[in-house]
């Protein structure tokens, strides 16, 4: 009875299965997560852009009219982990631009485990037309 027992490979495919499943449980819950990172990021420098067009144009909008585009064009971003965007004037070679920076906290939330946010930055330096 025991060696009919141990040469049976009926229960096999559920043993494999069982092995299997947390790793490609693993897998797509990652792959989730990656894509959470991309979407984050895009909304991110999507909205650093923004402010970036808006700073080009004539006659040149005010830092608080460039964060107030900023922040009404977040595309996505939950508010809870945006820092607030600064934009800093500076001049180079009689070259005015004005440095658009900004940054996101995204969460990461694996099933079984908890990891700390990954911070997303984005920058943009923008050349601008002298007042």
């Amino acid at each position: 009875m025991m060696r009919r027992l141990l040469r049976s490979d009926r229960a096999s495919g559920a043993v494999e299965f069982a092995l299997v499943v947390p790793v490609l449980f693993t897998f797509i819950i990652g792959i989730a997560q990656l894509g959470m990172l991309f979407f984050a990021n895009a909304g991110l420098q999507s909205a650093v852009a923004e402010g970036a067009r808006l700073a080009t144009i004539h006659p040149r909008p005010s830092n608080e009219q460039i964060i107030a585009r900023i922040t009404d064009r977040r595309f996505g971003l939950d508010p809870a982990y945006i820092t607030a965007p600064t934009v800093s004037d500076f001049a180079v070679n009689n070259r005015d631009y004005k440095q658009i920076s900004m940054s996101y906290q995204v969460p990461l939330d694996f099933i079984f485990f908890q990891t700390s946010p990954v911070t997303l930055v984005a920058n943009r330096r923008v050349f601008v037309y002298p007042i």
